[in-house]
């Protein structure tokens, strides 16, 4: 990618709740490839990270960024005490507000996680920019629905109520950067400057297998909540019977999904997998099937699986409002997902079919590209 007229004396400052490399889940592969991105076009970032949960520095950032820094995550679990959000105050560093005050560049404080310094005094003179991931407080509700663990449910329900008096904060920020349409909607109400930017992705062209696979796919992080309760779902509602293969693909499954998943033949359950994995996955399947019970952000398994997997199947809540309805088969109850999988499974994907992918994907706006001019016009 050519560098962008005046953007190499550029400098942004980016608050990542995690270290985004690997990039092997959702919000370390939007805040990745986000990097990617605006170092292609000539941006110097300076990288800011909360290290926990057992991921580890890495050169590769290095390789992107102007500078690297590193802080680490309070998990202590005192902080779930305070009248503040844990995800948020678990994050805090008094070296972190110092860099951050010692000089005029822009600040992108990457998901509310980041946003303890959002209204800080000492940060008054500079630009200070939000990207939402997700309606978190929405996300955490939909956790504690999904949880079947009290004491997880009795967290989720006081975090989400927690990070929804927090959002208002979001309100002092120069400007949000929103990661849907249908997030965009929500946070207008706290701050009128907004801008819709996509997810970043691995994915740079449309990359479909010919001819058909033989199984259905269903792939996400099967600790989270949400994940579990849709992998449940198609095990049990959909799947059992339904005589066509299942294969359930994500690390750390549930006791009970084991088990639901070892009562059934058709079905096969794949964890501890690399990317690479994952990726070779969505590509074999002849169908991508990814239901959801959280209508926010956008799933980066929705992006993925449109580049480089065949059919897709989601529920209306997948899709609704991301601009990209049309590139999915829509079923919302499990009679009509049952119909779907029969006649999909016998299908090919048409060249027409590859042709609208490659319009709205490429040519509208879930490039990264195309992303990357947006952000650069928005923050300088």
């Amino acid at each position: 990618m050519k560098n962008y007229a005046n953007t190499s004396d550029k400098h942004l400052h980016i608050v990542s709740f995690d270290i985004p490399y690997p990039a092997n889940y959702g919000g370390a592969i939007d805040v990745y490839y986000k990097l990617k991105a605006l170092h292609d076009a000539g941006v110097k970032v300076i990288l800011h990270n909360f290290q926990y949960g057992g991921r580890k520095r890495d050169s590769a950032l290095n390789a992107l960024c102007n500078k690297v820094y590193y802080y680490q995550r309070n998990n202590n679990k005192t902080g779930i005490l305070s009248s503040k959000p844990f995800i948020v105050v678990s994050r805090s560093s008094d070296e972190l507000l110092k860099r951050l005050a010692a000089d005029q560049h822009p600040v992108l404080f990457e998901g509310i996680h980041t946003c303890l310094y959002l209204s800080h005094p000492s940060l008054s003179h500079k630009k200070r920019f939000v990207r939402t991931h997700n309606i978190e407080h929405e996300y955490y509700n939909g956790l504690a629905q999904a949880e079947s663990d009290p004491l997880k449910v009795l967290y989720f329900q006081s975090e989400s109520r927690k990070l929804k008096r927090f959002e208002k904060n979001l309100s002092q920020a120069t400007g949000i950067l929103t990661i849907s349409k249908n997030d965009e909607l929500h946070f207008s109400q706290i701050n009128p400057n907004i801008c819709t930017v996509s997810a970043f992705h691995p994915s740079e062209k449309i990359n479909i297998r010919h001819g058909l696979g033989s199984f259905a796919l269903y792939h996400g992080s099967l600790d989270v909540s949400e994940n579990n309760r849709a992998a449940l779902y198609l095990v049990n509602e959909v799947f059992s019977d339904l005589d066509y293969p299942l294969v359930i693909a994500g690390n750390k499954p549930s006791k009970e999904l084991r088990a639901a998943v070892k009562k059934h033949n058709h079905i096969e359950l794949k964890d501890n997998l690399g990317t690479d994995d994952f990726s070779r996955l969505v590509a074999e399947a002849q169908i991508n099937i990814l239901p959801t019970f959280q209508a926010t952000g956008i799933k980066l398994k929705l992006l993925l699986a449109l580049h480089e997997g065949r059919h897709l199947l989601v529920n209306t809540p997948m899709v609704e409002n991301t601009g990209i309805e049309d590139l999915c088969h829509i079923a919302d109850n499990p009679a009509e997902m049952k119909t779907m999988i029969r006649k999909l499974g016998k299908q090919e994907i048409s060249t027409s079919t590859l042709e609208k992918r490659q319009n709205i994907l490429v040519g509208n706006g879930f490039s990264n590209q195309h992303n990357v001019r947006k952000l650069i016009d928005f923050v300088f």
